[in-house]
């Protein structure tokens, strides 16, 4: 059988299906009409302004009308021939922006995508454009009214209706929908067109409202800097919904970007998802951008316009690329900047800043050496000199123990700090890290991981004949926590009022953990621990033979008593280091608890 000639067709496309993509898949709301109707007219605005370098919008300002049933919006803009109805807006994907005489200077529009005016259908029925075209003069006014089932018709009209160049569109409200209601649309108008080149005002809810207010704050003239801090102040509580800790003006000319950030007065956490609000020519692209700062500047919110970086398909954010990434870069510079200005001009306003944003100060700092020398004097980290800066505390103490965990320095924190020894608590974000780091800057600094070996070796050993003395109620007290896998040793160490210490390292407590998890295990899990067993050092409980208490216990005559007291310091000692409690542990309290309440109550 012969091959037939093949024949062309062309998609047919549901109309009603594709308003329905773009309102639940592409746009996050139907709101975003106005904004492709403001677009759509700067974007007109725009072109002739290129094709007619006389003309000027200011005396034919962008107007809408709105009664909550119809809305039209009207611009003086380059307007439309009946071709370019039926080749732009009868194609779906058509855009002007791709017209030959003005493709050069695409970065002048809003607009990139073509999709246009099909946004307008998530809110409205029927869809009518009225134009003249300012290109060609003599073109008769054309209008193009479309309906949401898919059908259009093209007609033209009497010069009268639409005697200057420009468009209008007009929109008929879905039944039901309130999109249109004057107060909606200006609200809406505002929310995205607030900083566009254009004048926009709204009609139809008493008096007009004008909408745009321009040039940016940030852009304007100020009498003075308090002036212009108080503006700025202002529009942060008004448009972010905060009074800003301070304000860091941001510029980068590669990415055409402008704007301020603003310092949060609240700590705030570095997953916390950050809401930028980013203006793409002046148009609203976002407020919730979350790509735009690096991700330590956590402590900052800001308001930006861009002419370059460009956005996602549904316009509704930032498409993350390389020229997205060199902005971002930027911006963190100047943030750097901006903190580096505080530490050496004004340290009242650093250390308000520290106060509130320590953490994202050192996130930052990790990998920016130069910041670090410059912001450690300010940091604060928690030590067994109470909370200090690093260098202070390096010149004080030599060398500079680092707790690998908030709960290693609490189990020696009050021995150490008693015994002159300097630890530094590195359990908290960032701060091992910084500590570390410590060297580079200082290379007479000496930072060593701590031990439980740098701790007992300080406690001075109790004399000779003491220890002597000792010797069967240690025993017996071993034998009472030798099912806790602690040892039991006496000393003598500052401060008195402490009675027991218990000291063990990483290795002894993982031991620990891998044995109480062999017990609770099945045949063929258990086997495995089993297998991976470790001769790691025991928990030793160090008991302080100056502490009147310990020196009570140990001359206890009934062993079974004196051995309940023993099991009573370590419970003590143990809820001390805030350490977690083993089901081992857990008996041995309560079994001690118990036995103290019942020699309480005999008789």
């Amino acid at each position: 059988m012969s091959e037939t000639t093949p024949t062309s067709h062309t998609f047919q496309v549901d109309l009603r299906g594709l308003v329905d993509l773009l309102s639940h898949h592409l746009y996050s709301s139907p709101k975003v009409y106005v904004r492709e109707l403001l677009q759509n007219a700067v974007d007109a605005v725009t072109a002739r302004r290129q094709i007619d370098p006389g003309f000027t919008a200011e005396g034919a300002p962008v107007r809408i009308d709105a009664d909550g049933a119809r809305l039209r919006i009207t611009d003086p803009g380059v307007g439309l021939t009946v071709a370019e109805v039926h080749k732009l807006l009868a194609t779906i994907g058509g855009s002007s922006k791709r017209d030959e005489e003005i493709e050069g200077a695409r970065r002048d529009f809003l607009g990139q995508f073509g999709i246009g005016l099909l946004a307008c259908f998530t809110v409205a029925s029927v869809i009518t454009v009225t134009s003249k075209s300012a290109k060609d003069p003599a073109a008769p006014v054309v209008r193009w009214s479309a309906r949401d089932d898919g059908s259009y018709t093209v007609t033209e009209v009497p010069d009268g209706e639409h005697p200057e160049p420009g468009t209008t569109v007009e929109l008929t409200a879905r039944p039901g929908e309130d999109w249109l209601k004057p107060h909606r649309v200006v609200q809406l108008a505002r929310e995205y067109g607030s900083l566009l080149p254009v004048e926009v005002t709204v009609f139809g809810g008493g008096a007009p409202e004008r909408i745009t207010d321009t040039p940016p704050l940030w852009d304007r003239k100020h009498p003075n800097a308090t002036a212009r801090r108080l503006a700025l102040n202002r529009y942060c509580e008004d448009v972010m919904g905060f009074p800003p800790l301070d304000v860091i003006d941001l510029d980068v000319p590669l990415s055409g970007l402008k704007g301020v950030a603003f310092v949060l007065p609240h700590a705030a956490s570095p997953s916390a998802r950050p809401a930028h609000r980013v203006h793409l020519k002046r148009m609203l692209l976002t407020e919730t951008a979350d790509n735009l700062v690096p991700e330590w500047a956590f402590f900052v919110r800001c308001v930006v316009d861009t002419d370059s970086l460009r956005p996602t398909a549904s316009r509704e954010s930032l498409y993350d690329d390389e020229a997205l990434a060199v902005a971002r870069d930027a911006i963190g510079a100047q943030i750097r900047e901006w903190i580096s200005r505080l530490a050496a001009e004004d340290p009242t306003r650093l250390e308000a800043f520290l106060a509130v944003h320590e953490l994202g100060v050192k996130a930052l700092a990790r990998h920016d050496e130069e910041l670090l020398a410059a912001m450690l004097p300010w940091l604060r980290f928690e030590t067994t000199a109470g909370r200090t800066s690093l260098p202070e505390f390096a010149r004080a103490y030599e060398p500079v123990y680092l707790a690998a965990t908030v709960d290693e320095f609490r189990q020696v924190a009050q021995i150490a700090a008693a015994q002159g020894i300097g630890v530094v608590n590195g359990g908290y974000t960032y701060d091992a890290e910084l500590v570390q780091a410590l060297p580079r800057i200082d290379p007479d600094v000496k930072i060593e991981q701590l031990q439980p070996g740098v701790i007992s070796a300080s406690l001075d050993p109790v004399a000779t004949r003491d220890e002597l003395a000792l010797q069967s109620f240690l025993a017996a007290a071993r034998a009472r926590l030798d099912a806790v896998d602690v040892d039991v040793v006496v000393r003598e160490f500052n401060p008195v009022s402490v009675p027991a210490l218990l000291l063990d390292d990483r290795e002894a407590r993982r031991e620990r953990q891998r044995a109480e998890a062999e017990a609770q295990a099945d045949d063929l899990w258990g086997g495995i621990l089993a297998s991976i067993k470790q001769h790691a050092p025991r928990a030793q409980l160090v008991l302080n033979h100056r502490n009147p208490t310990v020196r009570r216990i140990s001359g206890i005559a009934d062993a079974d008593l004196a051995g309940t007291a023993v099991e009573s310091l370590y419970g003590q000692a143990l809820l001390m280091s805030h350490r977690p409690l083993r089901s081992a542990d857990t008996a041995l309290l309560n079994r001690s608890f118990m036995n103290l309440l019942e020699h309480v109550t005999k008789d």
